[in-house]
């Protein structure tokens, strides 16, 4: 793993073909801006794309950037414009082995933070080996691409057991928690939560936006309201005595004490940030 990265909570993709967006995206509320040289720029475009990635001035926060895929003829001229780049880190598209990130860091000649996305049934089953590669502290989840993959809906249901399987194979490599994939409406902030709160309750750590409009309800998902933090202040203050201890009637042992310390580092991390 390539440390100094910091996953993301609501990271906010950007198309690479559209410089005039870079600073909007920067300024919108996410905690990183993701500069897209796949999906969101048309063949004719990418040439475009790679030279403003490389003339971009972003700066106080991570910048990520999704290039094309391995099998793809953009992919080596990608890892050349990387090379001339200010990034925090790549994503890349449609992984579905270790070697496909291998040949990011040969093409690059170094190691760098990679995030894995997981967009196949080939990826699925590679995920320990996905996982445990060098650069790897995270992997986001693109459903649409998996979606088409299995020639299946998109929807919550059908894409459950890929989710959970996600998030639980991400514990077990001890690396961070994963970062869902998009919601495609951009005008409707209670579907934009309630998709978060899901990802939420099954253990992702972050989630794909798409338009600055989502950022909002998206953090309210994620964030802990104030009693939640109230509670997890509570309980950080009286394990602070030591042995066994009681709040409101349940007893603090090391998972809730773990939960509370999560919630205050969530919590600190848009501290004084944007409100939601």
């Amino acid at each position: 793993m390539v440390t100094g990265f910091q996953p993301p909570i609501v990271p906010l993709f950007v198309p690479g073909d559209r410089p005039e967006r870079f600073a909007k995206a920067a300024q919108s509320g996410a905690d990183a801006i993701i500069i897209d040289l796949e999906d969101a720029v048309s063949p004719d475009n990418k040439a475009l794309a790679r030279k403003h990635l490389t003339t971009h001035d972003v700066r106080g926060m991570p910048v990520i950037v999704r290039i094309n895929a391995c099998e793809s003829p953009c992919f080596d001229d990608d890892l050349a414009a990387i090379n001339q780049a200010h990034f925090s880190a790549i994503m890349l598209p449609k992984t579905s082995n270790a070697a496909d990130i291998r040949a990011v860091h040969e093409g690059l000649g170094r190691i760098v933070p990679i995030i894995p996305l997981i967009e196949t049934a080939l990826g699925i089953t590679a995920l320990p080996e996905i996982m445990g590669a060098s650069g790897v502290g995270v992997v986001a989840f693109g459903a649409l691409d998996y979606a088409m993959d299995l020639g299946c809906n998109p929807s919550w249901d059908a894409m459950l057991a890929a989710r959970s399987e996600i998030v639980f194979r991400a514990r077990l490599a001890g690396i961070a928690a994963p970062i869902d994939g998009v919601t495609t409406v951009l005008d409707d902030a209670d579907q934009v939560q309630a998709d978060t709160e899901r990802a939420v309750s099954l253990g992702f750590g972050g989630k794909l936006m798409i338009h600055p409009r989502q950022i909002a309800p998206a953090l309210r998902a994620f964030l802990p309201s104030d009693e939640t933090l109230a509670w997890a202040r509570q309980v950080i203050d009286l394990s602070d005595g030591g042995g066994a201890v009681q709040l409101n009637g349940a007893m603090i042992d090391r998972p809730v004490l773990e939960r509370a310390r999560r919630i205050i580092a969530l919590s600190g991390s848009y501290a004084g940030g944007p409100a939601v």
